[in-house]
């Protein structure tokens, strides 16, 4: 177990609600769980999930997405304890994340597809096919323009334009950006981990194939190399971006790399390497408070051995 608590001086007792909101939100700006409290540094999952993405809102729930058949499952991270809230479409769910309106966008792996999900409820809010031909739909980040998806397969990128009321896009207004520029497919994985830049002009693109970061124009796809000084993020998987501190995933190295980026996500420098004894193929991550979370997928691990399925928590 490991977090910290929030301390909160009151003046009086007609503040108390008012005062307790405000510390919560100060705290969760600052790097604590809103509320205060100790999060698990171990969270099971159910045998055999295969867990691939995950998502956390602020409340402290973690949604992570199967694998194996497209479950959703919400677990606290206070307490490890969860559930399935949506059963799977029979094929893979692969990254994910959370709006500001509680909705989930599921990256459907080699479906082509790419899935919206109300978290409270579990129901399919809608389905969209992204791509018919080669396809494994592989993240997502959301943007003020909408949820930007990844394929493995095919050198473009996906955007679902969401409006300011939040409305969902009908399936003609699906963009798809080819990616150009320095941008080269290669054998095996390509785009795999999509952030944004930390002045949201741009995304961050990670290829797996190359240990490549690319930068991203998002009206044009051209793609430019992000010069990190030489640094390979050889097996780089999922990406985040918490102020100008990158943090990419290198699954099969069992460790993140943590990279300080220009505004613009130009160039960056390493200025540390994270890792802990329970990694075990880490995919992708999420933050809260002051921890990161991180599904162990165990790649090349029978899919249905003990209970090994598991999310893991370090500090950031």
């Amino acid at each position: 177990m490991a977090g910290r608590t929030v301390a909160r001086t009151l003046t009086a007792a007609a503040l108390t609600g008012l005062l307790a909101v405000s510390s919560a939100n100060a705290a969760y700006a600052a790097g604590s769980p809103p509320g205060g409290g100790a999060v698990e540094d171990l969270i099971d999952l159910p045998d055999g999930f295969q867990p691939e993405g995950i998502a956390i809102d602020r409340r402290g729930t973690a949604y992570l997405g199967s694998l194996s058949d497209g479950d959703i499952y919400a677990a606290d991270l206070r307490t490890g304890e969860g559930e399935v809230i949506s059963e799977g479409p029979g094929t893979a769910s692969a990254g994910l994340k959370v709006d500001r309106f509680g909705r989930l966008f599921v990256s459907g792996g080699p479906s082509g597809t790419a899935r919206v999900i109300d978290s409270a409820t579990g129901e399919v809010l809608a389905t969209y096919q992204l791509a018919t031909g080669a396809a494994f739909i592989n993240d997502v980040v959301v943007t003020r323009d909408g949820a930007w998806f990844t394929n493995s397969q095919a050198a473009e990128l996906y955007l679902l334009p969401i409006g300011p009321s939040g409305d969902l896009p009908d399936p003609d207004d699906i963009v798809t950006l080819p990616l150009t520029g320095q941008w080269v497919q290669q054998a095996g994985f390509n785009a795999n981990g999509i952030a944004e830049t930390t002045d949201k002009k741009a995304l961050l693109v990670i290829q797996s194939a190359t240990g490549t970061l690319f930068r991203v124009d998002p009206d044009r796809g051209d793609a430019t190399v992000v010069d990190l000084g030489g640094t390979s993020l050889r097996f780089g998987d999922g990406l985040l971006v918490v102020g100008r501190t990158l943090y990419v995933v290198q699954n099969r190295l069992n460790q993140v790399a943590v990279i300080r980026l220009d505004a613009h996500g130009t160039s960056g420098s390493l200025v540390e390497t994270l890792t802990s004894e329970d990694f075990d193929v880490p995919t992708t991550l999420a933050a809260y408070g002051s921890s990161l979370f991180l599904p162990n997928a165990r790649f090349g691990s029978p899919p249905a051995t003990g209970t090994d399925d598991d999310v893991v928590r370090i500090d950031r």
